[in-house]
């Protein structure tokens, strides 16, 4: 059974950081694109970052560049987020997904895989 679990959510305040965590178990995520969404309340979701499969090319959403970093260990079938400098606007559940496509994109449709989301909430 494929699954994917995120963690790392939380409660910060701006300018703060947070490492989200994405686990697989019932595949190898090496062999897959993976990607981070987020979704705000009464918004609809949105690509953040992906990393290619194999080769790791990574992209970024234009609000996030410069701040968040995507990463893969596959000793550990993890990809992770990392979000420094956060702002009240990124406040979002986010979520990370897996598609066996080539290349590296966001459209949500690409992804077969989605897991249960985790909540991140920027706020002083």
């Amino acid at each position: 059974q494929l699954q994917l679990v995120e963690s790392g959510g939380g409660l910060v305040q701006p300018g703060g950081s947070l490492r989200l965590s994405c686990v697989a178990s019932g595949f190898t995520l090496d062999y897959y694109t993976i990607g981070w969404f987020r979704q705000a309340p009464g918004q609809e979701r949105e690509g953040v970052s992906c990393i290619s499969k194999r080769v790791g090319m990574t992209v970024y959403a234009d609000s996030v560049k410069g701040r968040f970093t995507i990463s893969r260990d596959n000793a550990k079938n993890t990809v992770y987020l990392q979000m420094n400098s956060l702002k009240p606007e990124d406040t979002a559940v986010y979520y990370c997904a897996a598609g066996s496509f080539n290349g590296a994109t966001m459209t949500l449709f690409d992804y077969a895989y989605w897991g249960q989301g985790t909540q991140v909430t920027v706020s002083s």
